[in-house]
């Protein structure tokens, strides 16, 4: 189990809540005492309609924060990225897994992420936070292309040198999708089998659990 901590202002479920150094560093305390076990920091918003920060603004956000719970709690941190910078400087603070909801997309990053040393997660996405929720469609079934998307980059990461047992998948629930597409998503899960690598499926929270469940954000935990 993954417990997320955001170190942004505008993130959909605790924006502003962790920014304080020492109100993160508790927060990933009770996460940890609570069962998780990795923590994944995050510096800059992907909630449907965000805005994109400078990679010094989220490399400022991010580094004290990998660096203290690496050092006062030896916890195990996973870095929510897409930014070649980060990705090198969290490596180098002790970081033990990047987070990219982009898939390594982003110029630079799929360099920095073989560099690093570390596992990847590969997310599936469509578009970029500012317009994935405005009409989200797709052609085929959207469990096979979201396992085709995956393959192709699982694939071309493998061509650059990052090594297939340093890779795990997200289907990427709420990123470009609809309730409809996210539950469908949910029920054909198994079609990512085919890939054979590691899942992180991250759902606590989403918009898809309240619209089911009819729960403001804050009820919305179990869901995941």
């Amino acid at each position: 189990m993954m417990g997320i901590l955001n170190v942004t202002p505008d993130s959909f479920s605790d924006g502003g809540q962790h920014v304080a150094l020492d109100d993160a560093l508790r927060h990933a305390e009770r996460m940890l005492a609570e069962g998780a076990a990795m923590i994944d920091v995050g510096g800059e918003s992907t909630r449907p309609g965000a805005t994109p920060v400078s990679a010094q603004e989220e490399l400022d956000r991010v580094a004290p924060v990998v660096e203290v719970l690496v050092r006062e709690l030896d916890a195990l941190v996973s870095v929510d990225t897409s930014c070649p910078t980060v990705i090198r400087e969290a490596s180098e603070l002790g970081a033990g897994m990047i987070n990219d909801v982009r898939a390594l997309e982003r110029e630079g990053a799929l360099l920095a992420a073989v560099g690093s040393g570390l596992p990847i997660c590969l997310m599936h996405r469509q578009g970029e936070p500012q317009d994935m929720q405005q009409a989200p469609a797709y052609q085929r079934p959207i469990e096979d292309e979201v396992t085709d998307y995956l393959a192709r980059r699982v694939a071309e990461c493998e061509a650059a040198g990052l090594r297939r047992n340093r890779l795990l998948i997200d289907p990427g629930f709420g990123f470009g999708k609809t309730v409809e597409h996210n539950l469908r998503l949910l029920k054909y899960m198994e079609s990512l089998q085919s890939l054979e690598l590691p899942v992180l499926v991250g759902m606590s929270r989403k918009s898809m659990i309240g619209k089911v469940l009819g729960r403001p954000v804050e009820e919305r935990l179990s869901g995941g």
